[in-house]
């Protein structure tokens, strides 16, 4: 089969989404399938690169306007088109078949007024609102979680055979790490490799949580046998508020900033951490929860969907916004830390790629079926 993976803008910055193109891309065609990769070409965003301002209109620019001819004239080749992230782009697959990614509904659920802590401005609710309208037109989407599919289908309205559940796998093989390279990894990241610590992964975002996470850890180290623990904050650069958070709770020297650290890094953080702190309030699936399970790091998240769908049996669930109960259950749980090592590694076995692209052949299958003369164009064409 030839597939056109359609991926995202350069300049957007979404370095999980393009991991995630690159890792659909080599499943296929380790599956024996022909795969071509093109993504919106950054012209007039050389000017200026960004995500915020001026930078993002002519970003805009370049994924709108420019590129959709190209796309139309490279879909001629493919027997189907996997679109990664960006629904807008489905008005100009009109005649070929495709399947379209859905990672997360939280922007548009956001632009819609559901979520009261992210607001969004009327631009954005435009823009959203325009994603919203091409996803009512899909083909074919494919859900990274169930509570992620049960959104799409509750604020798109399409019909269950249109949308499957086909979840992620992981975009880096992480594994568990010799001790002696961990330790020399950690040295390097200026970290005590004789402290125990807790690690989260993740942004700024909101639903991230990261007042809580530094709130739970709080709690955390008034327990007995806690008190000489260390929290490592691994991605993007603390914000103002979330350092004042951390100087209010006492937590300076005990909370420590890692920024945009490299695979290998990480996996040395997952492999010697006590355990990995993730308590999202909301996500579209939660990557690092099979990441840490992966390098046989127990996982503490939030009993909410999609975490449970993600963790399994694998991961110690907890409320995150109830940080002296959630901070008990830690206690309680981390008790038996061999026993949630073993569990999770059993619970990430579920996320290999070879699942994953099973799960999208099918998508493309069902989609082709909609579309039945498009194979013959694009034998034609090629």
């Amino acid at each position: 089969m030839k597939v056109l993976v359609l991926a995202n803008y350069e300049n957007s910055r979404q370095q999980s989404m393009q991991r995630f193109a690159g890792l659909i891309r080599e499943g296929l065609e380790a599956a024996g399938h022909e795969v071509r990769l093109v993504r919106p070409p950054v012209v007039l965003g050389r000017l200026r690169r960004g995500e915020t301002g001026l930078a993002k209109w002519i970003g805009y620019i370049d994924r709108y306007i420019l590129f959709p001819p190209l796309l139309r004239w490279q879909k001629r080749w493919a027997d189907v088109v996997h679109i990664v992230a960006d629904a807008v782009y489905i008005p100009h697959l009109h005649g070929k078949p495709y399947v379209l990614t859905c990672h997360d509904m939280l922007a548009i659920r956001a632009a819609l007024g559901e979520i009261a802590a992210f607001p969004t401005g009327w631009t954005g609710r435009i823009y959203q609102r325009w994603i919203l309208r091409n996803l009512r037109k899909a083909q074919v989407v494919a859900c990274v979680s169930q509570q992620t599919g049960e959104e799409l289908q509750r604020l798109a309205g399409l019909a269950g055979d249109r949308v499957a559940v086909v979840p992620n796998a992981l975009n880096y093989p992480y594994s568990p790490m010799k001790n002696d390279e961990a330790m020399a990894r950690l040295k390097a990241l200026r970290l005590d490799g004789t402290m125990p610590f807790l690690l989260h992964v993740g942004g700024n975002q909101w639903y991230k949580n990261r007042p809580g996470v530094l709130r739970i850890f709080a709690e955390l180290v008034k327990r007995p046998g806690f008190e000489p623990h260390r929290l490592v904050m691994a991605g993007k650069p603390w914000p103002a508020e979330l350092r004042q958070l951390a100087q209010e709770l006492g937590l300076q020297s005990r909370a420590l900033e890692l920024v945009e650290v490299a695979n290998e890094d990480l996996r040395a953080l997952y492999s010697t951490a006590e355990a990995l702190l993730f308590p999202s309030l909301q996500e579209g699936f939660g990557w690092p929860i099979v990441e840490a399970q992966s390098c046989g790091c127990p996982v503490i998240t939030t009993n909410r969907a999609p975490m449970t769908e993600v963790g399994g049996d694998g991961a110690i669930y907890i409320d995150p916004e109830e940080a002296p109960s959630a901070a008990d259950s830690i206690v309680t749980a981390l008790a038996e830390r061999e026993r949630w090592r073993v569990a999770g590694f059993q619970n990430a076995v579920r996320f290999s790629r070879a699942a994953m692209v099973a799960g999208y052949v099918q998508c493309y299958r069902a989609a082709r079926q909609l579309v039945p003369n498009a194979t013959e164009k694009a034998e034609a064409v090629s």
